[in-house]
């Protein structure tokens, strides 16, 4: 690991200036490749404390053995250097785009004598027109194979084509009319490239031109009467319209533009656009990308920017372009896309209308292909073993971590605390074991207190389940005592109830990740020690820089940004963190519902709906007699007795007109209509309150 200061460039020899530059390692490769509108003040920053530097920029400074740079006139110019240096070198450190030349266009190559149509991947060639891109090459094929009966070129390849004009006999489209047959001279040259001119036309989205020009035609040969040449034009109509079908209209005012989505965690991103012409969605593509360095949403757009136009010119770079955050600066982007077009480009945000409802489509796609995405990884066997065993490799344990618990506390400025626990089993989350809290022990907001107590709590009602089930005793009949902690492998038919099914906290993990820094590491360990178990791993992922905190360790062990390992306790924790969230909001939601009945001791929700039902409000409860709330079915005059005592001490103020000092009579008390409704628990994951803790 290299040190920053050893080749950190000396005051006055950076220039002031725009430009772009390279760190490069002890091999001379180069890592990363940069831009800036003022060298001097970019650089610097890099050569700071290195405790201060994001730790994908400190991993990168410390791997990088020199840098270099070269000062161009322009940001514009700095702009398209950058994107060359990255092409030309593919550096490590910088944004990876995956996938992004495996979408199939449409081609006409009419850079050739007789162009041909045909599907093409990889780097477009010069003389070429290129639709598309397309999601699947089978959606190419089904659009050429309609507009070939009214633009019949050739779609052949060039041994085919060769072979046709040595035999004088045409392929089986030029029998069956789906190839004008230029290969035998049934066209000459120039009518070949005027049909292909024609095709690629009604392919850039000029259609009603040449649809009216056909419908005038048929009209024509029904006046003369020419009713089987007015037949074909009706039918290649009908194929014409049936190819724009295919894309629906979906800017009325024929727009042509391109609409970039970007869908982002931490770690990676997913970058969605949809190509629109003539006010029709002529194409998709996207791609993923790993977040190797710390950049945000409007650079991700800029990169995407570069990847896509790089190397396009004219009509390719549309007049308008919709992203969902702007590049910072945003001048010199839009100056060089108005460049590679050669007239005017718009890139803006959308703010309304038809334009940012299609954002919104584009949006949903850029999720849902980072969700696939994620979902693919995590299901990956290979993937999660290499995960675990990195895990195991980082934390210094001494197996992998099969079962892995994760806690997080969560709470609304110290109101309803709550955490909760969830648990992945062979890097897949096991749902049905998940757990959630109630913080009993104190109020107010201390997180470190908290996850001390939840530990202390979640690992007593484990020992209980041990020693209940006599796994764990003093000594056995020969004297000898049990293991430290009483961690060791139970009996498997110990860990279940009579009907089979699992007890609930029977199982220890053996890896505990707590959401947090060293205060609540240190929490969760002394937790454990109290209980006198030491054969549990506790580590903790700070989500601000994504460190791995160890008890009794100063300094955080810092997992690469591409580790497998620390995706998985990534999702682990972002999984403990929406599961607490979810239950907090729920609390919350419910203490603001929450009616007079919710005092009463002992009166369950179905008592309370009964209740409701029978008087219809709470205030005709509350006028109600003892004798006149035991008629309802399941109240006894103890249960009635405490109800009247219950809405009495609640009863509330009378309402008071401050203008004339009146009092108002109420008819009926808000959100009574319903009583109180009780907590919900989600399906898989049952509370403690159905017996886990006490």
């Amino acid at each position: 690991m290299a040190d920053p200061s050893s080749y950190r460039p000396r005051p006055g020899e950076i220039p002031d200036s725009p430009g772009v530059y390279r760190f490069r390692d002890e091999h001379r490769r180069v890592i990363y490749v940069g831009k800036a509108k003022s060298l001097r003040q970019r650089l610097a920053n890099y050569f700071q404390d290195l405790a201060n530097l994001h730790p994908r920029t400190r991993s990168m400074v410390t791997t990088a053995a020199s840098v270099e740079w070269t000062v161009v006139s322009t940001e514009v110019e700095a702009l398209q250097l950058e994107y060359s240096w990255i092409k030309e070198y593919d550096p490590r450190f910088n944004v990876k785009y995956r996938d992004d030349k495996s979408y199939p266009y449409l081609a006409v190559t009419m850079n050739e004598e007789f162009p041909r149509v045909q599907v093409m991947r990889g780097h477009k060639k010069k003389g070429v027109r290129y639709f598309g891109p397309y999601t699947h090459a089978w959606a190419i094929r089904d659009t050429v194979d309609l507009l070939l009966r009214v633009f019949p070129v050739r779609t052949c390849s060039a041994g085919v084509f060769r072979n046709a004009s040595r035999t004088g006999r045409p392929c089986l489209l030029g029998y069956i009319g789906k190839c004008s047959a230029p290969c035998v001279d049934r066209v000459s040259a120039e009518e070949h490239r005027a049909l292909a001119e024609e095709f690629a036309d009604f392919m850039a989205g000029r259609t009603g031109t040449y649809l009216r020009r056909l419908e005038k035609r048929m009209a024509q040969a029904a006046e003369e009467m020419e009713y089987e040449r007015a037949a074909r034009l009706r039918d290649d109509i009908t194929a014409l319209k049936k190819a724009m079908e295919k894309s629906a209209v979906v800017l009325a005012d024929a727009t042509d533009a391109d609409l970039i989505a970007v869908a982002e965690d931490e770690l990676e991103a997913a970058v969605q656009i949809f190509h629109v012409r003539g006010g029709r969605v002529r194409g998709q593509r996207g791609w993923v990308t790993d977040k190797v360095e710390e950049i945000t949403t409007g650079a991700l757009v800029e990169h995407a920017l570069q990847q896509l136009y790089g190397e396009e010119t004219g009509d390719a770079v549309p007049r308008e372009v919709l992203v969902p955050a702007l590049p910072d600066p945003v001048e010199p982007v839009q100056q060089w896309l108005t460049g590679r077009r050669g007239s005017g480009v718009s890139l803006r945000v959308p703010q309304r209308g038809d334009k940012k409802a299609l954002m919104e489509t584009v949006e949903r796609n850029a999720q849902q292909a980072l969700v696939l995405h994620k979902t693919k990884r995590a299901s990956d066997l290979t993937t999660r073993s290499r995960a675990l065993e990195e895990i195991t490799d980082a934390l210094g344990l001494d197996s992998a971590p099969l079962r892995i618990e994760c806690y997080d506390i969560s709470h609304l400025q110290g109101d309803d605390v709550v955490a909760s626990m969830v648990v992945f089993e062979d890097g897949l989350a096991r749902r049905s074991e998940y757990r959630r809290f109630q913080i009993k022990g104190f109020v107010g907001q201390d997180d470190v207190r908290s996850m001390h107590e939840v530990i202390t709590r979640r690992f007593r009602r484990y020992l209980a389940e041990k020693e209940r089930t006599g796994e764990w005793t003093d000594g056995d009949a020969s004297g000898a005592e049990a293991p430290s902690g009483g961690l060791a492998e139970p009996p498997a038919d110990t860990l279940t109830e009579d009907d089979g099914r699992p007890r609930r906290f029977a199982y220890p993990p053996q890896l505990v990740v707590v959401d947090g820094g060293a205060p609540q590491v240190a929490a969760a360990r002394r937790a454990l020690d109290e209980l006198g178990i030491d054969d549990i791993a506790v580590c903790g992922l700070a989500k601000r820089l994504e460190e791995v905190w160890l008890p009794d360790e100063t300094d955080p062990v810092v997992l690469p940004r591409t580790s497998e390992g620390l995706y998985l306790l990534q999702r682990v924790r972002d999984e403990a963190h929406r599961f607490a969230i979810t239950y907090q909001r729920t609390k919350r939601a419910q203490r603001f519902r929450a009616g007079p009945l919710d005092e009463v001791p002992g009166l369950g929700e179905t008592r309370k709906q009964a209740l409701i039902k029978h008087f219809g409000s709470v205030k005709r409860l509350r006028s109600a007699t003892i004798d006149q709330i035991c008629e309802v079915p399941g109240i006894g005059r103890k249960t009635a007795e405490t109800v009247v005592a219950a809405l009495a001490r609640t009863a509330p103020a009378p309402a008071v007109n401050t203008a004339t000092g009146e009092i108002m009579d109420d008819t009926e008390e808000p959100g009574q209509a319903t009583g109180s409704p009780g907590e919900p628990v989600p399906a898989g994951a049952p509370d403690e309150r159905r017996g886990q803790d006490g």
